[in-house]
């Protein structure tokens, strides 16, 4: 048996989750699936159980979702999120992706298109509908020209910054309070954002755009 693919459903809408979940059946074959109606219910979930995919609304009677995305990734650094909303493609799903959503998607947008996402979700950890990638190919494109470091989250920064001042991954995660293992994660993922290959590199792309 494959392994099971757990996801957490957050929207305050009862009937948008159970709608996500039939979907989710039909395209998953091992499935485990729960629920959050707000975002104190989300993070609640979120120390409690492990999940690979979180498809979240953007917005809750408690609050935005854009404003625990970073402590999501904190709790659960290898989760990917899909903003599931009715908020504006264009005004908004940047905002959320640069926050750290791994995706975005209308609710207005049809079953087969919601299965699509669901399945790019899965095979490669994103999924964005055609004007936010075009958005993207130029935002990544303008941002690592003017400074590549751009393309890091606040704490992805922190850590690169850890690297280029001599600090190895136990100290680094002592120093953050964060596992070894969830810095080897971060790490993974400052070299591929940045294209390098090795500590030598980064911390020499470290020194030449961030005062130390």
């Amino acid at each position: 048996m494959s392994k099971s693919i757990t996801f957490l459903l957050g929207d305050d809408h009862n009937i948008v989750r159970q709608g996500l979940q039939f979907v989710i059946e039909d395209v998953v074959e091992n499935t485990e699936i729960n629920h959050a109606s707000s975002l104190d219910q989300i993070l609640s979930q979120l120390k409690s159980n492990s999940f690979d995919i979180a498809i979240l609304d953007a917005q809750f009677p408690d609050g935005n979702s854009l404003s625990i995305i970073a402590e999501i990734k904190r709790l659960q650094p290898e989760i990917k999120i899909l903003i599931f909303t009715s908020f504006e493609e264009d005004n908004y799903s940047l905002k959320f992706i640069n926050e750290g959503a791994d995706g975005f998607l209308n609710k207005l947008s049809e079953e087969a298109e919601i299965q699509n996402a669901i399945q790019e979700m899965i095979e490669k950890g994103s999924s964005f509908p055609p004007f936010t990638t075009k958005m993207l190919q130029l935002s990544d494109e303008h941002i690592a020209l003017l400074n590549p470091l751009n393309q890091l989250t606040e704490r992805e920064l922190e850590i690169a910054v850890l690297y280029a001042k001599g600090f190895g991954n136990l100290e680094i995660a002592n120093s953050l309070s964060l596992r070894q293992n969830t810095i080897s994660t971060f790490k993974k993922r400052i070299f591929d954002k940045l294209k390098v290959e090795t500590l030598v590199d980064l911390i020499d792309l470290v020194r030449t755009h961030h005062d130390l």
